[in-house]
Parts: structure tokens; sequence; C-alpha cells
């Protein structure tokens, strides 16, 4: 399988600051499986940002919610550079296509039940999480079917780390109202709710897919 089979559609992927990063770590020993990787250590720390915010006081709460949207943002910053330096920088791996989905995984796991620990509703995490490894594997599941892969919404990985590092942000204004994590539940929930809509749909996709053959 070819790692440039079916690559997620990215804007950002032809931007011009993109492109140069890339050049510069494609330049480097750095490997595309090990930026990878790195994507699972920023996942770990934003969940641990996220966790320890939920009972932070207010000065180091402020401090971690920042660190958890910073430490999202670097993970699809990681998910988007281990691509470009496997394809665009002609540095790919027999084993990279484990690499380039397997991380992922464990990122949206750790990242989504950090974030439900630390909201006091870990059981939401979870299904947040299972949720989400859920709309990857029908996404998997369509191309070992012979389909093109679906990166259909409404909560594929770009929506979900944007609505989770949305939350983490406005959640900085919850004193205002007195408020206690109320926005990173409700963040959860549309997480939820919107992975299992998008599992259903590319589930849909993929039936209508195998009968239209």
């Amino acid at each position: 399988m070819a790692q440039n089979d079916d690559r997620r559609p990215l804007s950002s992927r032809d931007s011009g600051w993109a492109r140069a990063v890339a050049r510069r770590l494609s330049a480097t020993g750095i490997t595309p499986n090990q930026i990878s990787m790195a994507s699972m250590a920023m996942a770990a720390l934003a969940g641990a940002a996220f966790w320890l915010a939920g009972t932070a006081a207010s000065g180091p709460r402020v401090a971690l919610l920042l660190a958890a949207a910073l430490f999202c943002q670097l993970r699809l910053l990681c998910n988007l550079f281990d691509g470009m330096v496997a394809i665009e920088g002609g540095k790919q791996a027999a084993d990279g296509p484990f690499w380039n989905e397997f991380p992922d995984r464990i990122a949206d796991i750790l990242i989504l039940t950090g974030a439900g620990y630390g909201a006091g509703v870990p059981a939401l995490g979870w299904a947040a999480a299972g949720f989400a490894v859920l709309t990857a594997y029908t996404r998997e599941l369509g191309r070992n079917c012979g389909l093109p892969a679906d990166f259909s919404g409404p909560m594929a990985k770009p929506h979900r780390m944007a609505t989770i590092t949305a939350a983490a942000l406005l959640s900085l204004l919850e004193p205002l109202w007195r408020g206690q994590n109320e926005v990173l539940v409700i963040a959860l929930w549309l997480i939820a709710v919107g992975a299992a809509v998008t599992a259903l749909r590319r589930a849909a996709n993929i039936v209508r897919g195998l009968r239209g053959r």
C-alpha cells in the first residue's frame, strides 16, 4: 500500500510555509515515522494538560488550557509533516502505512479521555474517543473493500481537533460566569455525537459504494 494513496485533502499542504518546513525536515535525518511518533507525545501532553486543568487553580488552569490547545495543534502539525516528508520528501518506508494510522488512534484517545477526566466526565471522554476511532475504522474498512478513502465529516479528525482546541480556549472565559468545565463537556458531547454520525455516514457510503458496483 503506497503512503500517498487516498491522502486526506488539506489546503495547508499546498501552503508555502508548510512546504518550506517540510523541505527543512526532509533535509535532516528525521524520518516520517519519527514525526508520527512525536504526534503521540504531543497528544499525551495535551491530554495531561486537559486532565490537570480540571482541578487546577485559576492561574495554573489558564496555562494548562493554553498548553492543551497548543499541543492539540502540534499534534495536527505532526500529522501534516509526516506525510509531506514521506511523500514530497521521498522518505517513504515499508512500515510507513502503520505509523501513518496507529499513532492517530492513540492520539485521539489520549486527548479526548484526558479532556473527559479533566472535565469530570470520564465516560463521555471515552465515548468521544471510541467514536473517533470508529470513524477511522470505517474509513479503512471502505479502503479494504476497494473504495476510495472517505474523509467526510461532520466530525473527522480536523473537525475534532478544531472543536477541542476551541473548547480549551473558550474555557478560559468560564470565570466570567463562574463556570467550571462546562465548555469542555459541551465539546465532548459534540465530538461524541458528531463522530458517531460520521461513522454511520461513512458506513452508509460503503454500502452504497459496494451496491453500486
